[in-house]
């Protein structure tokens, strides 16, 4: 839309001064008399004193222009290839940081996993320690309870005779004999697994 309003923009300012040119003409404005001699001259004397100027600036002012611009674009180049380095810089930095945040990584569950075989280790050497205590303790303590089974068997095996003797005694009338009762009260506790 914009494309097509500028031609149109220059053809009604081309038609609006070719409608007002002998309007303007007989106005009095002498740039548009063609006829006038004194045009040839004032467009002669325009263009040297636009030489003049143009020769003037371009010996004072447009190489001042050009150095600034120069000086502008290094500078910008400049902080260009500053910017690009501070960017590889902060790239290898930022890569530095994720290597260094990876081993640390590693470094810590190597370290994790040390520590958890180191636990176990020593929990299984104190388990280990613990039920060999244990099975020692379970030894001596059966060695004492056969050792009370066994006396607790031959006091029993002497009651076991007294009392035998006395019941004799009282139902027979007569004393028995020792060494018969005894045989009898360890064949018959024997025969029981006692």
């Amino acid at each position: 839309m914009a494309m097509s309003r500028i031609p149109m923009n220059r053809a009604a300012a081309a038609l609006t001064v070719a409608t007002f040119a002998p309007a303007a003409h007989a106005a009095g404005m002498p740039q548009l008399q063609f006829d006038n001699p004194l045009l040839l001259g004032q467009v002669v004397w325009g263009a040297i004193i636009f030489a003049v100027f143009y020769v003037v600036l371009s010996r004072s002012a447009l190489p001042a222009v050009a150095r600034v611009l120069a000086h502008r674009r290094g500078r910008i180049e400049g902080d260009l290839e500053i910017a690009r380095r501070a960017k590889q810089d902060a790239d290898a930095a930022v890569e530095d940081l994720r290597r260094a945040r990876h081993d640390a990584a590693v470094e810590a569950q190597a370290n994790v996993s040390k520590v958890v075989a180191e636990a176990r280790a020593a929990a299984e050497a104190q388990t280990h320690e613990m039920n060999a205590r244990l099975e020692a303790q379970i030894a001596e303590a059966e060695t004492r309870i056969e050792a009370s089974r066994t006396q607790a068997l031959g006091t029993l095996r002497e009651a076991a005779s007294d009392t035998a003797r006395a019941l004799v005694d009282r139902l027979l009338g007569h004393q028995a004999e020792g060494q018969d009762v005894g045989q009898a009260v360890a064949a018959n506790a024997a025969r029981h697994g006692l």
